[in-house]
This record gives structure tokens, sequence and C-alpha cells, in this order.
């Protein structure tokens, strides 16, 4: 695909970001690449601890676990 730049830049087409929030441009040895930003996978560590039905399990674990 080809597209001129404007004064504001380069429109990328909705499409190529279907799903993605945030994306990162840089540029690397010439080559300008948008990237999508992932969210970080330790802050999700433990928000879904079990495959279950059970919706505060990260919250309550030692009940779970221990039952308690």
């Amino acid at each position: 695909m080809k597209t001129k730049v404007t004064e504001q830049g380069v429109v990328v087409p909705k499409k190529f970001l279907k799903g993605i929030k945030e994306v990162e441009i840089r540029k690397d040895d010439g080559v300008i690449l948008v990237v999508p930003v992932s969210e970080d996978p330790i802050l999700a560590l433990g928000s879904q601890p079990i495959a279950d039905e059970i919706t505060d399990a990260s919250q309550h674990h030692d009940r779970y676990l221990y039952g308690r």
C-alpha cells in the first residue's frame, strides 16, 4: 500500500489496527515501525488463576485452596 505524507503525517488504515489499543512508533535504521504495545504480562499475573466459574479466586485464593 502506498500513501502520501501530508503535513500531519501518514494515516494508517484502521483495519490494520483491529483489536489494538496502543502503538509505539519508532524509526530504526531508516525503517519506520508501528508496533502494537502489549500489556506487561506481570501486571496480569494472578488475574485468572484458575479456569473455572469462580470469579473471585485471585482475591480469595486461600478460601479455595485451604477452605478458610
